[in-house]
């Protein structure tokens, strides 16, 4: 049963089983990920391993087109020369002569930057340089200094320009609130992670149902500008989950604020008290909070919860045992479940 659901997860490229299996082809002796462009196998020319470890020592090689020993959608050189030549001139208007002077073909430069950030690659820039005029107004710079640093000539062209990415006009925008976005690869997929200076507002995975509402109703109850670029919090969840994945963390200490009413608060605060390598259930939870019939509102609190891993909702599990509904998916729901237990029996056995 469990070959037949990672053949088909196979066969449809589904991205929320990245992590979960590998699969080696006894026919070409490679072995590849879940999301993997090739030709497809049949069912019977495939052995299923739970990392790419256990492929190599059956003597697998791995594919060179979804190259399963790096991240999955790992950064390529392209995005990280002109990401990194972003942040060395951020003010920077880019055109079709900057892209040959780095040796870059500009269209692959857009496609490329659509398919990792949603965005063309002159449209993330754009977006960095209007963080830079957001952050010079809120600072108590004058307009027209953040217009020339966004590289507008007309302050008509810097108005509109800076409204659709801000959600208000510069002469506004000065009480407006900055968050920054940024893509973090790790083992069951890349996650996006949204914060401020100070604390971490919103961590997904980037194919979660929903996430572009999400992400929405996130910049509409914050009344902020969402925009590509780092900042402490940030770092140091990439930093953590790092850690998570390969074993050796099992509590995040990266701030976290959490938007909710008082109910969905007190729920994920009772989620962050269970244990890693343990579960519970929707209706013990809304028995610890005092409202033993609650439990069907404890089950939308805790879909609603906008931290993935580090405020735990994947432990939550039905009263019989059963797994059940998770954003990120149920094959990642389980391997992170059993990656806990196994962090858990390990540090035990010390």
């Amino acid at each position: 049963m469990r070959e037949q659901e990672f053949y088909q997860a196979l066969v449809e490229k589904k991205s929320e089983y990245e992590g979960v299996f590998f699969v080696g082809v006894k026919s070409t002796g490679i072995f590849c990920r879940p999301t993997c462009p090739a030709r497809k196998p049949k069912f019977e020319n495939c052995e299923w391993y739970t990392n790419a470890k256990e492929a190599l020592l059956a003597s697998y090689r791995p594919c060179k087109r979804c190259r399963p020993l790096s991240h999955p959608n790992q950064v390529s050189d392209v995005v990280q020369k002109l990401v990194q030549a972003v942040e060395e001139n951020p003010e920077k208007r880019w055109r079709d002569a900057d892209f040959k002077e780095l040796s870059v073909d500009a269209s692959t430069a857009r496609r490329q930057f659509k398919k990792r950030f949603g965005m063309t690659f002159v449209e993330y820039a754009r977006a960095r340089r209007m963080g830079l005029a957001m952050k010079q107004i809120r600072s108590g710079g004058a307009v027209i200094d953040a217009q020339l640093t966004a590289g507008y000539e007309s302050g008509s062209g810097f108005r509109d320009a800076f409204s659709r990415f801000m959600g208000a006009p510069p002469s506004r925008s000065g009480s407006s609130k900055l968050l920054k976005a940024s893509w973090i690869d790790t083992e069951l997929g890349p996650m996006i992670a949204i914060a401020d200076d100070k604390a971490l507002y919103l961590l997904e995975f980037i194919d979660r149902r929903g996430l572009e509402r999400e992400v929405e109703r996130l910049r509409q109850k914050t009344k902020a500008a969402i925009v590509p670029g780092d900042t402490s919090p940030i770092t140091s969840i990439r930093h953590e989950l790092d850690l998570y994945f390969s074993g050796r963390l099992d509590r995040f200490e990266t701030p976290v604020h959490m938007i909710g009413s008082d109910f969905q608060k007190n729920v994920w605060k009772e989620l962050l008290k269970i244990s890693p390598g343990s579960t519970a259930s929707y209706s013990s939870i809304a028995a610890a909070l005092g409202r033993p019939s609650s439990y069907r509102a404890v089950a939308r609190a805790n879909g609603t919860n906008q931290l993935a891993v580090i405020i735990p909702c994947h432990r939550v599990i039905n009263a019989n045992g059963d797994l059940c509904g998770y954003a990120g998916g149920l094959a990642r729901k389980e391997w992170l479940i059993n990656h806990e237990k196994q962090m858990k029996e390990v540090s035990q056995s010390r």
